[in-house]
C-alpha cells in the first residue's frame, strides 16, 4: 500500500456517491475472507476507480498496489496463485487485455493458476479518455485463450454472485465489468453458474443475447416491444466462455431471428461466439450483431456513445424494428 486509506477522501465518498456497483467487488472479497479463503487483492493504481479501497481498508495485508504496472501485476498473481493464494487482480480492461495479454496467456492460462483477473470500465464506458482506454476488443482476445473462462456479469449483485462462485472454480477468470454505474437487473443473492444462461422470456420473432452492460437496455427495449406486441425473448449470455450452447440452440428453434447485443466489437465477441454455434449446428434462424462495428470507438461522453452505436435502450429498440419489420 502507499500510505493509508483515508475513509473521508473524495475518491472513497466518490465511490459510494457515483459508482455503488463497485461496492459489491470488495464487500464480496471481503466476505471470501472472512470465511476463511485465501483470497488476496491488487491493483494498478485504480483501487478507488474499481472499489477495492473497501477490501484494502479492511484487509490492508491481503492488498498490494502494484502502481502502473499491470504486466508485473499480472506475473505477480501468477506467483502468488502458486502459494495457494487466490488474488484478484483489476485495472481498466483496455490495459489487462490488450497490454498483458502475453502474460495471461503464458503465466495464467497455460500455467492452469487460479488467478481471477478483472478488467472494468469495459466497452465505450470510459468516454472522454478515449479509444486508447476503451476496451472494444477484449472478449474477442480474452475467449481466444485456451482454459480462460470470460465472464460478463450484468450488474452489482450477479458480479458478486460470480465472484463467489469462483472459489469453486478450478481454471482462471477474465472478469469484464463497467464503471459500477450499471443500473441493477438482479437482486441481492442472485443465483448464478458459469457456463449457464440465464434465459428472461422466450420469442418467436427475434431473441436478443446480450451479456454485461447490455441486458440492462435490452431488458428495457424488451418490455417496451412486449408492450407493443411484439414475440421477442432476451437471454443474459452473462458467460463467453464456456458458452451456454444449449440455450442458443434453443432460441434458435424458436425465434427467426437472433441478435445478439454487446458493447464490444461485433468482431470475434458475443457475436462471433454465437455465430460459429449456429454455424456449426447448421441452424436455419438469421443471426444480426449489434454493437461495435468494426472501427476505433469515438471519444465522447458514455451517454453520447452508447446513443450514437445505438446501445441504449431507445436505439437497440430501433434496431429491433428495423430487423423485424
Amino acid at each position: 500500500m502507499n500510505g493509508p486509506i483515508d475513509p473521508n477522501s473524495w475518491q472513497y465518498r466518490q465511490i459510494n456517491a457515483r459508482a455503488p456497483g463497485l461496492s459489491y467487488l470488495s464487500n464480496a472479497l471481503i466476505e471470501l475472507v472472512e470465511e476463511g479463503h485465501p483470497v488476496v487483492a491488487g491493483t494498478a493504481d485504480l483501487q478507488y476507480s474499481n472499489g477495492l479501497v473497501r477490501f484494502a481498508q479492511r484487509f490492508p495485508e491481503r492488498f498490494t498496489q502494484f502502481g502502473i504496472s499491470e504486466q508485473n501485476m499480472v506475473s505477480a498473481a501468477a506467483g502468488m496463485a502458486t502459494t495457494g493464494a487466490m488474488p484478484f487482480v483489476a485495472t481498466f480492461a483496455s490495459f489487462l487485455a490488450l497490454l498483458c495479454c502475453e502474460q495471461i496467456r503464458t503465466d495464467v492460462a497455460y500455467s492452469a493458476l487460479p488467478v481471477r483477473l478483472i478488467g472494468h470500465h469495459a466497452g465505450i464506458s470510459l468516454g472522454f479518455y478515449g479509444t486508447s482506454h476503451h476496451a472494444t476488443e477484449d472478449l474477442a482476445i480474452m475467449r481466444s485463450i485456451a482454459d480462460l473462462t470470460v465472464v460478463a456479469p450484468a450488474d452489482g449483485p450477479q458480479l458478486a454472485a460470480a465472484v463467489r462462485a469462483s472459489v469453486t472454480h478450478a481454471q482462471p477468470i477474465y472478469f469484464r465489468i463497467g464503471r459500477g454505474q450499471e443500473p441493477k437487473v438482479y437482486d441481492d443473492g442472485v443465483d448464478f453458474k458459469f457456463g449457464q444462461a440465464v434465459v428472461h422470456a422466450e420469442g418467436s420473432e427475434l431473441t436478443m443475447i446480450a451479456c454485461g452492460s447490455m441486458v440492462h437496455p435490452s431488458r428495457e427495449a424488451f418490455r417496451t416491444l412486449r408492450a407493443a406486441g411484439k414475440s421477442v425473448g432476451l437471454i443474459d449470455m452473462h458467460t463467453i466462455k464456456p458458452l451456454d450452447t444449449n440455450a442458443i440452440l434453443s432460441a434458435a428453434a424458436k425465434s427467426r431471428v437472433i441478435m445478439t447485443i454487446e458493447e464490444h466489437n461485433i468482431v470475434g465477441g458475443l457475436g462471433g461466439a454465437v455465430a460459429e454455434v449456429l454455424a456449426e449446428a447448421g441452424s436455419p434462424a438469421r443471426l444480426v450483431r449489434h454493437g461495435i462495428r468494426d472501427e476505433y470507438s469515438l471519444i465522447a461522453p458514455p451517454t453520447h456513445l452508447y446513443r450514437h452505436y445505438q446501445l441504449d435502450a431507445a436505439g437497440i429498440e430501433a434496431a429491433i424494428r428495423e430487423t423485424i419489420g
